[in-house]
């Protein structure tokens, strides 16, 4: 036993930078957790419960590095080590369809993402029940099933199977990725906050890890095998994705979205030319004399109150009679009010940016791209052909 104790655990770069992510992970979780419990947050128990689960995948690379394999031979910790990989990409899509849909709920038929993971545990559990019962069992770290089964035809099935379930969920965390941006214009005037870029950047480096995943499983399988030390890397970065998204998340909450309503689905149904005209009209006298645009967090929902119409009919007459988006339309009379501040001279005391803030943005990098797409030219460029005019 003393030999043990000085073979394990054994403190490397591999497994202590493991130890230190599962570590931090673990933390993480538990503040998600508790502020799940807090403030009834289903995205923040989602996240929590994938963080955890990441953490919990690192076990087998942190202790191994660690010597445990080694140090216990005869082990039977792959038993009851059973990986979880068939809940990740349910749990970020539905993590993703918490933080944008507003007021989500977990229903009973969202439990059928993880019919393949039941599954998965249901088989895993079966071998274990099965191995233990055969002789010789105790003497050996792998039994019948797991040898002959797990490492071969039923686990490369599994394997299969797997990859096809992140492929697909990683496609339709995507499209309800973007799906949202969409909607996210025709209720806000101000999006940048509220576009959860780091979400997109989260899903671009996942989906580039999981095709290096399957690329280095390949290359194992096929044309020569990897060593531990070169397969740890794709583990590592994994697991630094998750924490970035944890992070994130956990200092990003979607409080602005909670409550607000985004089904404008009967937008393409207008109403008659006439009805559009008036509505139009008034809509033009209001922006102009009341100049809501100046406030940077205004929303459909807000203006349509303001006016005494809903947001449906709201949006309607922006769409047919504006032939915009409710994003571009309130940031078409923030750009006008720019303009006439550049054209009053008020650039020789204030600077472009804080002119943009006082013109109703909240963001450098929104004024930008709405000034680029609304002018054709950047805001100095345009700055510029007013003084060589």
């Amino acid at each position: 036993m003393g030999s043990y104790l000085l073979a394990f655990p054994e403190f490397n770069i591999y497994s202590t930078a493991l130890l230190i992510l599962v570590t931090q992970g673990i933390l993480l979780a538990v503040l998600l957790y508790y502020r799940a419990y807090n403030k009834q947050l289903l995205s923040d128990f989602l996240l929590g419960t994938l963080l955890l689960i990441t953490c919990y995948h690192r076990t087998t690379y942190t202790i191994g590095f660690m010597g445990w394999y080694d140090t216990f031979r005869n082990t039977k910790i792959n038993y009851y080590l059973i990986p979880l990989t068939f809940a990740v990409g349910p749990l970020i899509y539905l993590y993703l369809k918490a933080v944008t849909t507003s007021a989500f709920r977990f229903r009973k038929t969202d439990w059928l993402h993880f019919i393949p993971l039941i599954v998965f545990i249901g088989y895993r559990i079966f071998i274990l029940v099965y191995d233990s019962g055969q002789p010789g069992f105790d003497t050996q770290q792998n039994g019948v099933l797991m040898q002959n089964w797990n490492m071969g035809a039923v686990g490369n099935f599994f394997s299969i199977i797997e990859t096809l379930q992140q492929a697909i969920y990683l496609a339709f965390s995507l499209q309800l990725y973007y799906a949202y941006r969409k909607k996210l214009r025709h209720y806000f005037s101000n999006t940048y906050s509220l576009e959860l870029r780091w979400m997109r950047n989260f899903l671009f480096i996942y989906i580039l890890l999981f095709l290096y995943g399957n690329i280095q499983q390949f290359l194992d399988l096929q044309i020569q095998s990897l060593t531990w030390i070169q397969k740890w890397w794709k583990d590592f970065f994994a697991a630094v994705a998750i924490l970035y998204m944890g992070i994130r998340g956990y200092f990003t909450p979607p409080h602005r979205l909670l409550g607000l309503d985004f089904n404008l689905s009967d937008l393409k149904t207008y109403p008659r030319e006439e009805i559009i005209a008036t509505d139009k009209q008034e809509l033009t006298q209001f922006m102009e004399s009341r100049e809501a645009f100046l406030r940077p967090d205004l929303n459909l929902e807000e203006l349509a109150s303001e006016l005494g119409i809903s947001r449906v009919q709201l949006s309607r007459t922006i769409n047919a009679g504006f032939g915009m988006n409710f994003n571009d339309f309130v940031n078409s009379y923030r750009i006008a009010r720019f303009k006439e501040h550049l054209k009053q001279g008020d650039h020789r005391n204030h600077s472009l940016l804080g002119l943009a803030f006082e013109s109703g943005f909240n963001s450098k990098a929104t004024f930008n791209r709405v000034f680029q797409k609304l002018e054709g030219n950047s805001p100095s460029s345009y700055l510029n052909s007013l003084k060589s005019s």
